[in-house]
This record gives C-alpha cells, structure tokens and sequence, in this order.
C-alpha cells in the first residue's frame, strides 16, 4: 500500500463537499419525492426526513427559519417538491438537502394542505364566533383590498355606487395570486387597520382554481384577519369558492358584488324607511299633545285638588301609626332583651367560685397553682395553700390519712 496517498475521513468529507459547492445544478435543485421518517424536532423546530422513490432515497434536513411559513404539515406518505442546495454532513459523513423550500404536488396535496391549515386555526379558535365583529349599518369608509382594473373590482364599485354613493371608497392595490400576492394582502391589512379610518375592510378578487386562490389560504392572512380591529370582509371567488379567509373573516360574502350589497344599504328602501319613519314620529307627537293637554285640563280642575289634598292628610296619619307602631315594638324587645341579660347574669353569678367559699368551703391548691381535688395529690412535708372568700393560708402538710369513698 503506497503511503503518500493517505487522506483522513474529515479530508475526504470536505473535499467531496466542495466538489458539490461547486456544482451549480446541486446548489439549487427541486426534488420530488415521497416523505419518509419524518422527525420534527419540537425544541429546535427543525424538520428531518428522506425522500424516497422506490428503493432511492435522499436524506434532507428543513430548518425552522425555512418552514416556519409552510402552509401545511409534511406527513408520511406525502408527495413533494423540495428546493434547496446538496451537501455533505461532515460529521455523519452523509450526502443530504438542504431545503429552502417546500410544497405538496399536485391538486389533491394543496386541498390536504389546506384540510391541515383549518383544522389547526380551528383548534386554535380563530373561527370562533365569539371573535366576530359586527359590520357597521351604514359605513362612512370603506377599505378595498384587491387587484384594481379586475372585473371583480369593477361589479363592487357598481354596486355599491347604485345602493349608497355617499361611501368614501380606498382600494389599496395588491396581488391576488402568485408569489408575492400573500405578503401584499398582509400589509395591505395591516397598514390600513392601522391608519384607524375605515369603518370595514373587503378583500375581494374573483373566482378562480384552488392554486390562483391560494393566497387567500395562507396561514398570514389569515392571522392578519384575525387580529385587525376594523371588521373584515372576505369576498374572495364565487359561491362555490371557500378559503380560509372566509372562515376568519367576520363576515364571508359569496362574490364582490354580494360584499357590496352586505356594506351598503339600498337607497331607495333607506327613503322609504324614513318616509315611514316621519309618518310615525308626526303621529307619535300628535298622541303626545292631545294627552298632554288632557292632563293639563285634569290637573287644573277643583275637584283635583282636593283629591290631592286628602292623600297628602292620608300619608301623614299614616305616618303616625308606622311611628307608633314602631315604637312600640322597639320597646318590647327591648324588655326581652333586659330579661335575656338579667336571666344570663343570674347564671353567671350561680357558678360563681367566690360565692361557694362564702358558704364556708376552701380550695386547696399546689405550689404551682394546681388545684388538689383528692388525698392521693397530697405529699407528707410538702407546702400547700388553702383559698378562704377573704384570704389564703400557706399550710405544711404533716399527716396524710385516706378514708374510704
């Protein structure tokens, strides 16, 4: 064996990982395949897992800075699409992706990543109803996110227009589909809930496939929704067209035009209300006078007056009694309450020890302040004190004799 050639396995992990830096195609290159051993690793967030196909596999590695915006949950089984560079772990010695990014393939795994992402905001209670805000009954301004020159746009402003032209309208431009569409309609939101103007937002675009609506499933979105204060409403698609926007929102409206007619009132029927409105008030102080009046004519009768008179004499004899009445009772109990203290003192008094000594018996205690209640507590030589009504005796006992019971 020649030994000029020998190179350490750190050597070789090194060399070979170079030789792939090297390689652009390795560097940046999507890979599709299936998930298998999936490990989320909860302290650090990262992803680990193989692609397999068959009887390849590749082995990949997802940190939590690349996959903490996924939009759904890699599982076992799933078919994707990673994207991201070749290396080699140096310290395992092994050949792995490094994924920048990654989604599911195909139309069944969006509509699983979309399963996945309502089930997780539903959980985490961002459907509730108890989070919904009320919309107002007749907005002064009204925000508009969407994609301005759409015909969705276009139906929305006709219709509000017709209904109520009095609404200040703002559209704040964004994309609706693509790439960077998420990310615009999250500013927009925030940027206009926090100028604090608005009296309603309305994301709105038309109708389209679940990959052109995907924006509108994305887990930013829906969170930007969830925590503005002006309330939100979702008019994203047709009727059949459901994202998670909608669930979010306080308040979904099937297409742009029924979002309008949601926001503004009709018109024509708020005239006819008023007119209803005047009809009712004309007849309601019309009712007030008349009965005013009558009053008015009842109060200044003699008759009245008397009547006013005699109830005045009613309540102040009334008073009276209640004042008798209450002192008597106040009386009373109080002499049961001097019979209650005086039965209680007399107790007292009975169980009194000083009055027992008046009767002529003593208490013999110890040095100690003991008392001795038997013969069989007394010690020969030992000091006593016995307790008279008026005085004590210190005493040596010199002689003990017990006698029966």
């Amino acid at each position: 064996m020649k030994k000029d050639a020998i190179y350490r396995v750190s050597q070789v992990n090194r060399y070979l990982k170079e030789i792939l830096f090297q390689d652009a195609l390795l560097q940046d290159i999507q890979v599709l395949g299936e998930i298998s051993n999936f490990k989320h690793h909860k302290p650090s967030g990262h992803m680990y897992f193989t692609l397999k196909e068959e009887e390849q596999i590749l082995r990949a590695v997802f940190f939590r800075q690349k996959n903490r915006h996924l939009t759904f949950l890699p599982a076992e089984g799933m078919s994707v699409i990673a994207r991201g560079s070749t290396s080699i772990y140096e310290r395992g010695g092994y050949f792995q992706l490094y994924i920048e990014e990654l989604e599911p393939e195909g139309q069944g795994a969006l509509y699983q990543a979309f399963e996945q992402l309502k089930e997780k905001l539903q959980e985490q209670g961002l459907f509730d109803a108890a989070h919904k805000k009320p919309l107002p009954s007749i907005p002064g301004n009204v925000g508009v996110i969407t994609s301005p020159g759409s015909a969705a746009v276009r139906d929305f402003i006709t219709t509000l227009r017709r209904r109520f032209p009095f609404i200040q309208l703002t559209i704040y431009p964004v994309a609706v589909q693509g790439k960077d569409s998420a990310a615009q309609i999250v500013q927009a939101l925030e940027v206009m809930d926090r100028r604090g103007e608005f009296d309603v937002l309305v994301i709105t675009r038309g109708g389209g496939s679940l990959e052109e609506l995907w924006s509108f499933n994305d887990e930013g979105v829906a969170r930007a929704i969830f925590q503005a204060r002006t309330p939100v409403i979702s008019a994203v698609g047709h009727e059949t067209d459901f994202t998670i926007a909608d669930f979010v929102a306080d308040c979904r409206a099937s297409t742009p035009t029924a979002a309008a007619e949601l926001i503004a009132p009709d018109r024509n029927e708020l005239e006819k209300q008023v007119q209803v409105m005047k009809v009712r008030l004309e007849r309601a102080v019309k009712n007030s006078l008349a009965g005013r009046l009558h009053l008015l004519k009842h109060l200044s009768s003699a008759r009245f007056h008397r009547y006013l008179r005699d109830k005045i004499y009613y309540h102040l004899q009334r008073i009276d009694e209640l004042w008798l009445r209450m002192s008597r009772g106040i009386k009373y109990d109080l002499q049961l309450k001097r019979a209650t203290v005086k039965n209680l003192e007399d107790r007292l008094q009975a169980l009194d020890p000083m009055r027992v000594l008046g009767r002529g018996f003593a208490l013999v205690v110890d040095e100690n302040q003991q008392l001795i209640k038997g013969i069989s507590l007394l010690r020969e030589n030992r000091e006593i004190e016995v307790i008279f009504v008026d005085g004590r005796a210190r005493c040596l006992v010199k002689e003990i004799e017990k006698t029966g019971e």
